[in-house]
């Protein structure tokens, strides 16, 4: 007669099947939780494909635009966290020597009430939209009249922090109410981009009979811009 297996080996066969299957369950689980990149993972993919001395300001706008869609956070490049200081060979230059984090550190130098701290997400969305980011600075400070530490109340209440006029309406007037101050800022950046810069209107001399009526206005604009260039 043949003789069985005993329970002991039984137990060890089952017990090692067990772990077998426990192991290769956590694998796959671990594979199939990588759907989105980690700040590494996003920023080498954002750049795989550049030099950071040869990347554009539209390069680097295509790029973020294909990042979102692949639902990872378009910020991952403007952390807390310089990027730079942990993987310099992966953060692209993106405006006047710097990176997105160090020109959004540079713009809040210059912003005080209800824009400070917002130079983060001027800096990303003047890129994304292919606008200069200096002068749409500029512009807003202009505008809200924030440089002097105090914004209008169209700024305030409305969020709107380029003079926009349409609906929903600020109160009962006729400029424009937004539901958040980066919405905000990201409608003016496009406003900007759709129906200047696109149109060949890319200075404040260029933009001032279309955007203002004051013959000062582009002048009063290049002052700003001096002192962002300079903060």
């Amino acid at each position: 007669m043949k003789k069985l297996p005993s329970v002991r080996v039984i137990l060890m066969t089952i017990i090692t099947i067990i772990f077998t299957n426990m192991f290769l369950t956590y694998d796959n689980s671990e594979t199939n939780n990588k759907k989105e990149f980690n700040n590494t993972e996003a920023i080498v993919y954002l750049n795989k494909k550049y030099e950071v001395s040869s990347i554009s300001n539209i390069e680097i706008s295509s790029n973020i635009i294909e990042l979102e869609s692949k639902n990872v956070v378009a910020d991952v490049l403007i952390n807390k966290v310089d990027n730079s200081d942990i993987y310099p060979e992966y953060t692209p230059i993106v405006y006047d020597g710097m990176t997105l984090y160090e020109l959004g550190d540079k713009l809040d130098n210059s912003l005080k009430s209800t824009l400070s701290g917002q130079g983060n997400t001027i800096a990303l969305y003047s890129i994304k939209y292919g606008v200069d980011p200096y002068m749409a600075t500029a512009i807003m400070l202009h505008e809200t009249g924030c440089s002097s530490g105090k914004c209008s109340t169209l700024t305030t209440k409305c969020f709107n922090v380029g003079g926009m006029k349409g609906g929903p309406s600020c109160g009962n007037g006729s400029y424009k109410k937004f539901n958040s101050l980066e919405d905000g800022i990201e409608s003016f950046m496009r406003n900007l981009s759709n129906n200047y810069i696109k149109k060949g209107l890319t200075t404040p001399e260029t933009i001032n009979t279309k955007y203002a009526a004051s013959t000062t206005w582009a002048h009063q604009v290049n002052n700003y811009i001096y002192k962002i260039q300079n903060s």
